[in-house]
């Protein structure tokens, strides 16, 4: 391992937070958290309250990584064609392909809890294979490709559940809070209702084949079987959590998926490169275990009703299973 490679890398990932950091206000957690999607090549999801700058911060990092990007805002009357394309015909030039808006580096998905299941699975082969069906024909996609959802909490009027197959696609999952008093008036200053995006002047501090040499470093970071054995565990936990004496275990449905397992090993690999490591220390991977796992916890009538949140069991998981 190059560690000259991952100075320059961890050089570059400053130059992107620096560049978001002309538009979005504080959120430094927030901003490291897609930094880590990206450097693991997989999909992100944040979750917030409205007017919190959920999709201006997706739209700066999109610009700050100099990739192509394209916003879909899901509707309830967004149709499947209108985000993978369609097959139309014209009697001069016979079928030919127009590409939907999910041609792109970076595709928005703004509010996607507003569209129906059947649209929203529209992104699943987009996301799992990184090609895109239209009629019969089969299109790659070009690389990197990211799909970057918000997703507001707080509203049930038109909007629905996210189906569980679609969640299980975004390898992390971000919470985004509100801002200190501190950071608010700073906003009053700069925020987006008084300025232009364009007015942020937010340069490119990559290029798309710069992030994929990032991707490339991410996954040769060295990490131990010791480590590997503490991800299935921790995974496990959640399967069998009476083996590891979680008490908030009760309120578990369903446990985490083996994509969790996958997760934690990828993000865990992108912590260590943004902290400037060769190789995963069990706290790289817990610092990421609540972005990877609290989407794939499903909860149990009980603790629904009780209002756990899968964070909090998590943290139980993380202080009752043995670290290495």
């Amino acid at each position: 391992m190059d560690k000259n490679q991952i100075k320059t890398h961890q050089k570059d990932l400053a130059e992107i937070k620096k560049e978001i950091g002309k538009a979005v206000i504080g959120q430094e957690k927030v901003i490291e958290g897609c930094l880590r999607a990206i450097l693991a090549n997989g999909h992100l999801l944040i979750e917030g309250v409205p007017g919190i700058a959920k999709t201006l911060l997706i739209r700066a990092l999109a610009q700050a990584s100099g990739c192509k990007f394209n916003r879909i805002q899901f509707t309830v009357d967004l149709l499947p064609t209108d985000i993978v394309g369609i097959t139309a015909y014209n009697k001069d030039k016979g079928f030919y392909t127009i590409k939907g808006p999910v041609f792109a580096n970076f595709v928005i998905a703004d509010e996607i809890n507003r569209a129906p299941p059947k649209t929203q699975s529209a992104l699943l082969e987009a996301m799992q294979e990184k090609q895109v069906t239209i009629g019969k024909e089969t299109f790659s996609l070009e690389l990197p490709f990211f799909v970057m959802a918000n997703n507001n909490p707080i509203e049930s009027g038109g909007t629905y559940q996210l189906p569980e197959a679609q969640i299980d696609r975004f390898l992390i999952k971000l919470n985004m809070g509100y801002p200190t008093a501190e950071e608010e008036q700073k906003i009053l200053k700069t925020n987006i209702s008084l300025n232009k995006f364009e007015d942020f002047k937010i340069n490119a501090a990559i290029t798309p084949k710069k992030i994929i040499e990032m991707q490339k470093t991410t996954k040769e970071i060295f990490l131990s079987e010791d480590i590997e054995k503490y991800i299935v565990e921790l995974v496990d936990a959640t399967r069998n959590p009476e083996k590891y004496k979680i008490k908030t275990g009760k309120y578990i449905e369903y446990g985490c998926s083996p994509r969790a397992a996958i997760g934690l090993f990828i993000v865990s690999k992108a912590d260590a490169l943004m902290n400037g490591k060769s190789f995963v220390t069990p706290q790289n991977v817990k610092n990421i275990a609540h972005d990877v796992m609290r989407h794939r916890l499903i909860l149990n009538y009980e603790g629904q009703a009780e209002g756990i949140k899968a964070d909090d069991i998590i943290t139980e998981i993380l202080s009752k299973v043995a670290v290495p």
